[in-house]
């Protein structure tokens, strides 16, 4: 199995990547879809591992708050891939909480991490943040902002797991006259 050290030390790299690539300002939104699964070598939803949730989220933790930017964590499919998010967040974006508590099976040991580390955690179905971060190939284009943009990290894999990433950028418009920054 992947150490913590080593996983701290590539998600730290990868984390970094989007954020260089994404320009984020404090309080933009970062979204996380996660299978723990893969990260170890199972399949997606099989071999969930919790502690390795937990090294997840605490590294994104790490790596963001100092930035002011904020974690959405995707659940997986069996909450409909609801986000679990800081109460403040949701409410500040008017985002609608939903009811549901995320567990190992329906959830996912990414959503359980976050609801364990964040201040105030709810689940929100729909957001838009403004990057993300698929580990496990999980989906997480329903929850950033049109228009994406895809950012290559140094690392592809993070254990067993394949690791794309998004940014978004403001839409351009206008015509032949218009200039953009």
């Amino acid at each position: 199995m992947l150490s913590k050290e080593t996983l701290q030390r590539q998600l730290g790299q990868i984390v970094d990547d989007v954020l260089a690539a994404a320009k984020l300002h404090p309080d933009d939104l970062f979204v996380l879809g996660c299978t723990t699964s893969e990260v170890v070598g199972g399949k997606i939803g099989q071999a969930s591992n919790p502690e390795v949730g937990d090294w997840i989220i605490t590294t994104l933790l790490d790596r963001l708050r100092p930035q002011g930017i904020e974690l959405a964590v995707q659940g997986c499919e069996h909450i409909n891939r609801a986000c679990a998010i800081e109460r403040r967040v949701a409410l500040a974006r008017g985002f609608e909480i939903v009811n549901v508590v995320p567990a190992l099976h329906a959830g996912g040991s990414c959503s359980m991490a976050a609801f364990k580390h964040f201040e105030a955690p709810v689940e929100v179905e729909h957001i838009q943040a403004e990057a993300g971060l698929d580990i496990g190939d999980t989906s997480i284009g329903m929850h950033v902002k049109f228009v994406q943009v895809p950012v290559r990290p140094t690392h592809t894999e993070l254990g067993q797991a394949h690791v794309t990433a998004l940014r978004s950028r403001p839409k351009y418009i206008g015509g032949e006259r218009a200039q953009y920054q």
